[in-house]
């Protein structure tokens, strides 16, 4: 649906799109029902195992650490990430129209760039964490204390919101005049600015500009903190001291890589030609399989991790099998 301006004199037309289809992944309504099936139980698995994590976090005084609480904030943020997009991708396997306002569609775009800067800037905190835990052991208490751990949590928090309100505003004041087609399931700024009437070569070289500095400049820093930290590790004459610090720095290095490999192929150059099957499925790969595989990497090569996700689950089944009792009693006494 869209609305035509035109101006006195004619010369030049404005056009507004009043709403966009998201295509999301064209197929039969059985396929589509598939789809919801799949994608609905990858969410609900999503939200259980970082919300598991936010708990044991939360819950456990033990797990209140610069480290497990960097950690914590991380899966709160996967949750926010990934409720940005599937919910919405998740109503659209069940509708005809596919259909999304004009201005739900940029919010879209940005919440979800937003929070996911914020998890590339949470991934540096936790490395910087990791290199002052092993390079500097001594100092470590000293430099990561209560106030800097809650000043780094709200920087990374609130970076990715003030960052992204400029390619959001330039994108959204381009001229959408229809089609108003996007043949993916997410409000993406590639296909919104293929999109647009006006083809506005600023507006794409400081989106470009904006992504390539953000991911370039946080992978290298985990780089640096990493390259340091193995050059410590190597270092280290106990072979037990090896085998912890490698075992506490390989599951950030696993979501690093899952979280950058997809990302920089993708938004680096968004004009280097990707197919638009390719676009979605490396969408779909950072947007909803690395925040699904996440809790588990994170939990199933942590022991203090999981020795607290029992205890939750252990009080959870204690605290159900009481309520059941409860209930039973009343039932027999009203009986």
């Amino acid at each position: 649906m869209s609305s035509r301006l035109m101006n006195v004199s004619g010369i030049e037309t404005i056009n507004f799109v009043s709403s966009f289809i998201l295509m999301g992944f064209p197929s039969s309504p059985e396929m589509q029902l598939l789809y919801f099936s799949l994608f609905s139980v990858a969410y609900t698995l999503t939200l259980m195992g970082n919300a598991a994590i936010v708990c044991a976090v939360w819950w456990d005084r033990h797990l209140h650490t610069p480290m497990y609480i960097l950690l914590g904030n991380f899966s709160l943020l996967e949750i926010c990430y990934v409720t940005t997009t599937v919910p919405k991708m998740l109503a659209n396997f069940l509708s005809t129209s596919k259909s999304i306002s004009f201005m739900s569609c940029f919010a879209q775009f940005y919440f979800f760039f937003s929070f996911g800067c914020d998890e590339g800037f949470f991934l540096c905190i936790m490395a910087f964490d990791r290199y002052l835990a092993i390079c500097r052991p001594l100092h470590y208490p000293r430099i990561m204390t209560k106030q800097v751990c809650t000043g780094l949590i709200i920087f990374a928090w609130s970076c990715g919101f003030v960052i992204f309100l400029t390619p959001v505003i330039l994108i959204s004041q381009l001229s959408y005049c229809g089609p108003n087609i996007i043949n993916h399931f997410v409000c993406d700024p590639v296909p919104l600015m293929m999109l647009s009437c006006s083809e506005d070569i600023i507006t794409q070289l400081i989106y470009s500009t904006f992504n390539s500095v953000f991911m370039i400049g946080t992978f290298l820093f985990i780089l640096c903190s990493y390259v340091l930290v193995i050059l410590a590790v190597i270092r280290m004459s106990s072979e037990a001291g090896k085998q912890k610090a490698f075992s506490t720095c390989a599951s950030h290095l696993a979501v690093v890589t899952l979280f950058y490999g997809s990302i920089v192929v993708m938004y680096v150059s968004p004009g280097s030609g990707h197919t638009v099957k390719m676009q979605k499925i490396i969408t779909l790969f950072y947007s909803v399989i690395t925040p699904l595989c996440n809790p588990l990497i994170y939990s199933l090569r942590n022991k203090e991790m999981k020795d607290s996700l029992r205890k939750i689950f252990r009080t959870g089944k204690v605290l159900i099998k009481y309520k059941k009792e409860i209930i039973s009693i009343y039932q027999m006494e009203l009986n």
